[in-house]
This record gives structure tokens, C-alpha cells and sequence, in this order.
């Protein structure tokens, strides 16, 4: 009979053991869980920015990334980042601005580098606009350029090649727009058809670096571009 007991209850506590809650463990993300089992790539993590958007962020690897671009109006003090929508202002300047892709506040925010690199700050506190390095580390924990793309690109958006969104990094197309001011990467329907995101690495005094996702190609891209380039923006955590 001790024998049955002792057997029942070693089988009910692996039973217990084998049905905890396969979590979070990082007491910083939304569904911290002391008895969840060690996986904080199932961390849920977010954060308000400067103008109150809730804004999603995803474990992948071992940085942590908004889910979503950037669409803040403001830096991080309070000052209000310039709307330049028409093409000669943009053109000319040599401090930070935003713009709708295609003068369209239904579409992405764009940002030229200038707010990316403002020492004000464009990412909320405990964040930051990621380097060059730090794209090009989030490209090698996804297997490299031959698998990236495809784990980064959402399910749906895309024209063609739409991805398997393997690492919840949600990529969607938002266009860019040139240092003159016209805006590329438009469909048929005035719609943007690839990624760009600026990195905080300056290139030359008038270039800086920027990764994208294009429609037809599934490896990411780098390059350097003139600072006055609009592109989208993401946020890595500090």
C-alpha cells in the first residue's frame, strides 16, 4: 500500500510539473509568470511613446523590437518634430522632419535622418533606433540574408513574396521618400510597395546607412543614402 501511495505521488507531481504554463520569465515584459517555464521568446513587451501610442515589442534573439514602425510626432522632451510634406522644403533641410509615405495619413510615417540622429531623441526612453550592426545581428539570428526576409516580412501587405512572419517583426511595405522630395516605391494604386528603415549609423557627412525588404527579393538589402532620404524607423530595446 506505501509503496502505491509513494507511486501516486511521485506520478502526480511530474504530472504538475509537466502542466506548468510554458511562459515568460522576464519580470520586465507584460506576462511575467514565476512559475512559467524558461522561454522569453514567448515575452509579451510594450511601450507608450510621446504621444501615447501603445506600441508591441517581440523578443528575437537576444534583442528585443518594436512589432511596429515608428509614427511619433514629437521627440522624446516634448518638442514637436516639423510635418514638411512639400518637396522643395524637404529638399533643403538639414534638421529633423517627418512626412505621410505619398502625403496619405493612411499610410507610414517617414522620417529623414536628421530626427533619427536629434539628441533629442526620436525613440521612447529605454529604447533606440538600432545601428547598422544591430539590423545586420537580427539578419544572422534569423539564419542570414537567405532566410531573413521572409521570417520578417508579414503574412499580408506585400505584392508579391508576402512572408511567414516566423519572428512576429510585422514587416510591412511603407515606401521611402528621395532627398528631393518625390516619393518612391508606389503601386498602381499609389501604394507602397517595399521597406526601408533607417539605422542610426552615419555613413559620410551627408550619407547614412538603411536595411530594406523589397517586393520581388527575398534577402534584405543595405546601403548608404543621402541624409534627407524620408524612411521608416524601428526601435530595439536599450
Amino acid at each position: 500500500m506505501k509503496n502505491h501511495t509513494l507511486i501516486l505521488i511521485i506520478f502526480t507531481t511530474l504530472f504538475l510539473n509537466s502542466c506548468k504554463k510554458t511562459g515568460c520569465t522576464d519580470p520586465k515584459a507584460n506576462n511575467y509568470s514565476e512559475s512559467a517555464k524558461t522561454d522569453n521568446s514567448k515575452c509579451d513587451y510594450s511601450v507608450i511613446d510621446i504621444d501615447g501610442n501603445s506600441i508591441g515589442a517581440k523578443p528575437i534573439g537576444n534583442q528585443i523590437w518594436i512589432t511596429q514602425n515608428l509614427k511619433v510626432k514629437k521627440y522624446r522632451n516634448g518638442d514637436v518634430i516639423p510635418q514638411i510634406q512639400n518637396s522643395s522644403e524637404w529638399s533643403t533641410l538639414t534638421t529633423g522632419a517627418w512626412c505621410y509615405y505619398n502625403d496619405d495619413p493612411s499610410q507610414g510615417v517617414l522620417y529623414n535622418w536628421y530626427a533619427v540622429n536629434d539628441p533629442r531623441g526620436l525613440a521612447p526612453s529605454g529604447w533606440h533606433i538600432p545601428s547598422n550592426e544591430e539590423w545586420i545581428s537580427l539578419h544572422d539570428y534569423l539564419g542570414g540574408p537567405s532566410w531573413a526576409a521572409t521570417k520578417m516580412k508579414n503574412q499580408t501587405g506585400w505584392s508579391q513574396n508576402n512572408g511567414s512572419n516566423e519572428s512576429g517583426f510585422s514587416a510591412i511595405p511603407e515606401g521611402y521618400r528621395l532627398s528631393g522630395g518625390p516619393y518612391e516605391c508606389l503601386d498602381v494604386n499609389g501604394k507602397a510597395k517595399d521597406a526601408f528603415w533607417h539605422t542610426s549609423t552615419e555613413y559620410s557627412l551627408s550619407n547614412s546607412k538603411y536595411t530594406s525588404l523589397i517586393h520581388n527579393i527575398n534577402t534584405p538589402l543595405f546601403g548608404n543614402n543621402d541624409k534627407r532620404y524620408g524612411l521608416s524607423v524601428r526601435c530595439v530595446k536599450d
